[in-house]
């Protein structure tokens, strides 16, 4: 289309906009243009971690992060030494790929075992004297202060709180205050600082910790918004209010651009929806439902997706923990398919089958992922014709890939022709 046309002069055909008329659709739409820039502003680009870990915050130590990677290491070592061992362990093919990935998942282990570590003041927990709580949250800040400091502290850390239910709501709006208050004292807050709201039922209790922390912020002079947090995904009311509308998209509006995740409760949710214990699972179908909606609230809105957990432990004899562990590394597999790239792990044992799942799925697609983008950058074709959008998610693929570990810089460069700052652009970041 020719600029004059643009400008609003005549067509060929001699009819054209009037200026009045383009003015008018510039007033209707401005307001629209500006709402969806507020409330979908993408991916931000950081770092998002694979897994959270929940540790009781009277368990929690100084050396939790080392204890749980040396945990995990000696149960791959013991039952998995191998990749022969770990292909019989979950009944995929003993090939070059598995074994790159058992190493590169045992280094993983040494290096870096936990990306994200949560602090649990709530059912981990549990009720216990005023005196005791108090004491115990003073002491989780001091320890992940001195963690953050000497390089020990994992990606990210921080703590979940018990829900703004009334019979509690004091109780953690105190932890999170003597939390927050000591880690401004012993040198401020971490980057990697991430806060849970569980049990959440209505957007309001949402808003109520939007005030809180805005309140906090304003006290300590910090910058507004510098605080967010997750709301986990765990009753009923949290997906489908009593007004019949999905109340999860009210709460990522109610935590007024704080909220950084939506974390999928698989055993309280299930419990809610009347599912008998045996069959509480990630792939049951309320979970599956559960997780569409938040995935459909939650798209472009730059708020992130983890999936539960599974309760079966690895552990006891080697048939014992090989079933585990496929069990749980088919469910991480699946999350992964879904697009829930972050889950929870509950035990050490978890860890190994957590980074196979992870790897695998990020080593496997790599060459195939890497074509694509290269053809689709140099407007070669090939045999897929992607579009913009298939771009973003090829570079979204690589760069998550990157992130944990699976793939390295050089041989995604290799493959593609492209840096990490070439990724994030076209993965609109």
């Amino acid at each position: 289309m020719s600029q004059a046309k643009l400008d609003g002069s005549k067509s060929e055909g001699g009819a054209s906009f009037s200026e009045a008329a383009r003015a008018a659709v510039e007033a209707l739409l401005a307001p629209v243009d500006a709402e969806l820039t507020r409330r979908y502003p993408g991916d931000d680009g950081s770092r998002q971690p694979v897994h959270t870990v929940y540790v009781p915050a009277d368990a929690f130590e100084a050396d939790t992060v080392r204890s749980w990677g040396a945990q995990a290491l000696a149960a791959f070592d013991a039952h998995a030494a191998t990749p022969a061992q770990l292909a019989l362990a979950l009944g995929v093919a003993d090939d070059d790929l598995l074994a790159d990935v058992h190493a590169r998942v045992r280094a993983k282990l040494e290096r870096e075992p936990v990306e994200d570590l949560r602090i649990d003041f709530e059912d981990g927990y549990g009720p216990r004297p005023d005196a005791e709580e108090d004491a115990a949250a003073i002491r989780s800040a001091r320890l992940v202060a001195a963690a953050v400091a000497d390089g020990t502290a994992p990606p990210y850390i921080g703590i979940r709180i018990k829900c703004m239910e009334a019979a509690v709501r004091d109780r953690g709006i105190r932890t999170l205050e003597l939390f927050l208050s000591t880690l401004l004292a012993e040198g401020g807050l971490p980057d990697g600082l991430v806060l849970t709201l569980p049990k959440v039922t209505y957007a309001e209790q949402v808003t109520a910790l939007v005030r809180l922390l805005a309140d906090f912020e304003q006290r300590a002079g910090l910058p507004v918004g510098r605080i967010g947090f997750e709301i986990q995904i765990e009753t009923t009311q949290a997906i489908l209010g009593a007004d019949g509308r999905a109340t999860v998209a009210r709460m990522i509006e109610a935590a007024e651009g704080r909220a950084t995740g939506l974390h999928y409760g698989t055993f309280d949710y299930s419990a809610s929806c009347g599912v008998s214990a045996a069959y509480q699972s990630m792939d049951h179908p309320v979970a599956d439902h559960a997780k569409a909606v938040m995935q459909v609230a939650a798209a472009g809105t730059g708020v992130r997706l983890s999936d539960g957990s599974t309760n079966v432990i690895p552990t006891g004899p080697t048939e014992q923990v090989h079933a585990a562990w496929k069990l749980h590394h088919d469910l991480v597999r699946r999350s992964l398919a879904r697009a829930y790239y972050q889950g929870w792990d509950m035990h050490p044992a978890h860890l190994p089958t957590r980074y196979v799942a992870v790897y695998s799925f990020y080593r496997e697609g790599l060459v195939a992922a890497s074509a694509r983008l290269a053809a689709y950058v140099a407007k070669a074709g090939g045999d897929v014709m992607d579009e913009p959008a298939t771009a973003r998610a090829l570079s979204g693929y690589l760069l998550r890939g990157l992130d944990c570990g699976a793939v390295d810089p050089a041989e995604v460069t290799e493959l593609t022709g492209l840096d990490r700052k070439q990724l994030d652009a076209l993965a609109g970041r």
